[in-house]
């Protein structure tokens, strides 16, 4: 976090196991404390949703752009179609 920015206390639930590592972590100095933790994984999350998004807009662009309403609906249906076999499939072989 950048010098002078400004932080603001929340509350979050995580699974007991998970908050027990993080101590842990805290506990064997590899992490300052479970909020610079949180804050840490929380800013790791950021940067992967948005390289995602950069990933996903560059292939748009070299694939012609995004999809147009013809195309999205052509999709849809694809998948719905497939979705609606696989249940179908499971609940036979069951």
């Amino acid at each position: 976090m950048g010098i002078g920015m400004a932080t603001k206390k929340v509350t979050v639930t995580l699974d007991a196991d998970q908050l027990a590592a993080i101590r842990a972590l805290v506990e064997a100095r590899s992490a300052g404390s479970v909020s610079a933790f949180v804050q840490h994984a929380v800013a790791v999350s950021l940067n992967d949703v948005a390289g995602w998004g950069a990933l996903l807009a560059s292939a748009l662009d070299q694939t012609g752009g995004p999809l147009t309403p013809a195309e999205r609906t052509w999709a849809d249906d694809v998948l719905s179609k497939t979705r609606g076999k696989r249940k179908r499939t499971r609940g036979r072989a069951a």
